[in-house]
């Protein structure tokens, strides 16, 4: 479905009846990457899935996507299906916009799980390479997006999920240079939302990997204990929805069935 927000037009889907659960996806990804976890769900919740600024089926609304500008455009989808609470499940740059509708819309949000997600800003030194990842980018958009998400799995599962990992890459493959530009600009600026994370006092959880290339594990660890937040970790990467898919299904009906 297909609603319009300033300008351009925002995509997303809508599965199952119950209470709400609005699902973000993650960096060059887009909300395909929830249909497994919708169709366990779906026959208890209401499930949301909307493709976040530049990605997807949503077109971009300029040269850098700030996480807030996304949670906007969420909020937008929301107000359209009379949805005043729901829970919010993030993976890794859908993490960071959730914790933007905490931050923008503190009432709107009942529960969170972050996926490969994390509240802690980026680095000095991740910051320095999302600027060598966009200067890549305006050379080879496609060598990037390619190298990108092989890079999300642990490197033990790469043949193992390669049909899987070709398909996200041909996805990826669509997303037009402004967008994947505008998510890596607003990834490099984004705020610290450790506070909030520790303050938000309703259910929270934290899915990690043990062999996540891009969020270390021992920083979840760390993460866990300063923000006050129950930590669930696979034996495996970035992808924890493909890589240790029934143990995270498991898991997360498990926390949503908690509240």
């Amino acid at each position: 479905m297909i609603i319009p927000y300033k300008g351009i037009e925002v995509n997303y889907n809508t599965s199952g009846k119950g209470t709400p659960i609005v699902f973000l996806h993650g960096f060059l990804e887009n909300s395909t990457m929830w249909e497994e976890t919708i169709d366990h769900l779906s026959s208890t919740y209401h499930c949301i899935s909307i493709d976040l600024l530049g990605h997807g089926h949503t077109e971009c609304m300029g040269y850098i996507h700030t996480m807030e500008d996304m949670a906007q455009a969420v909020k937008i989808v929301l107000d359209n299906l009379n949805i005043s609470i729901a829970s919010f499940v993030g993976h890794s740059m859908g993490g960071y916009v959730a914790l933007a509708c905490i931050d923008l819309f503190p009432d709107t949000v009942s529960g969170l799980v972050l996926v490969n997600s994390t509240s802690f800003p980026d680095s000095l030194e991740r910051k320095q390479n999302r600027s060598r990842a966009i200067k890549i980018v305006k050379n080879n958009p496609n060598a990037y997006t390619s190298m990108a998400i092989a890079n999300l799995f642990a490197e033990e599962n790469r043949l193992r999920f390669a049909d899987r990992i070709n398909i996200i890459k041909d996805q990826a493959s669509k997303i037009s240079l402004q967008g994947i530009i505008s998510g890596l600009e607003g990834m490099k600026v984004r705020k610290d939302h450790t506070s909030l994370l520790s303050g938000f006092n309703k259910p929270k959880i934290i899915f990690a990997g043990t062999k996540d290339p891009i969020l270390r594990y021992d920083q979840s660890i760390k993460e866990s204990k300063q923000c006050k937040i129950n930590l669930v970790s696979f034996d495996g990467g970035h992808m924890s929805y493909l890589e240790n898919k029934d143990e995270y299904l498991a898991e997360l009906y498990r926390f949503l069935s908690s509240f």
